[in-house]
């Protein structure tokens, strides 16, 4: 994991914002109707993200391209909806490396 990458990942203020809300996605999202109940992938999809932000669904992807590409989220595609979550092992790494690293 590089450490820049994921820095520079964070300093939008939406993307940091976004990443906090994953920590507690019941509280900061609507029910993943479309989900299925049985799915081991628990996300959220674009549309919930954009919607809590408000910005159009092309921002929203660039925003969730670049924490992933960070190895900050992970998403999967069900059905017609791609869904992310927080990928909590690369966080705790980056969190270790950072505590190294300063």
């Amino acid at each position: 994991m590089d450490t820049l990458v994921v820095l520079k990942a964070l300093s939008n203020e939406t993307r940091y914002n976004i990443l906090q809300w994953f920590k507690d996605p019941d509280k900061n999202f609507e029910p993943q109707i479309n989900l299925p109940r049985n799915s081991d992938f628990k996300g959220i999809c674009v549309s919930s993200i954009r919607k809590k932000t408000g910005l159009a669904q092309s921002v929203i992807s660039g925003h969730l391209t670049h924490l992933q590409q960070a190895g900050l989220l992970e998403s999967k595609h069900i059905s017609q909806w791609t869904y992310y979550r927080r990928n909590e092992e690369n966080i705790k790494r980056f969190k270790e490396q950072l505590q190294l690293d300063l």
